[in-house]
């Protein structure tokens, strides 16, 4: 039986980073797609796994969005002719009513916009960005209390499917 090309998480994964710490800091309110504006060095890199998400986010400046803090590890063979900085300011390429959406929701206290994943479509690298509320410690308790519980769900289910 073959398996699905999208749910492998090997080399040919198509995830490439995850900003795993916002899904538990966070409530998500909307999901956004954004394409990348890369560098052919940052390209290479991301086909190698080499990129992280911790500590990213997003900043809307005079009608364009751009990704801050996100980094990505040069490699050794790549751009012997250019400087690589690993942690520079890219573009984000959305739509212009978008960016107003985010812009105008960002303006609203305790609301920001994080990236969630990035990821290949296509050949191309595109980023999935969320526009969030930030959680209280006790919604923070709530949510790895009913991840246990699920985690306990599963393992009584197979335990009582295998006798």
């Amino acid at each position: 039986m073959a398996t699905k090309k999208g749910n492998s998480k090997g080399p040919g994964s198509s995830v490439i980073a995850q900003n795993k710490k916002a899904r538990f800091e966070y409530h998500i309110d909307e999901t956004f797609e954004a394409g990348l504006s890369l560098a052919g060095w940052e390209v290479k890199s991301m086909r190698a796994g080499k990129a992280q998400l911790t500590d990213t986010y997003i900043l809307v400046r005079n009608g364009e969005a751009f990704l801050l803090g996100s980094h990505v590890m040069p490699l050794n063979t790549a751009s012997t002719h250019e400087i690589a900085d690993p942690t520079r300011t890219r573009k984000l390429l959305l739509h212009r009513k978008e960016i107003a959406k985010i812009f105008s929701v960002t303006q609203d206290k305790g609301h920001t916009c994080v990236p969630l994943k990035l990821y290949w479509k296509r050949n191309k690298v595109k980023c999935e960005l969320a526009l969030v509320t930030g959680k209280q410690l006790h919604d923070k308790r709530a949510t790895e209390k009913d991840r246990d519980w699920n985690r306990q769900k599963g393992r009584i289910m197979r335990e009582h499917t295998k006798a």
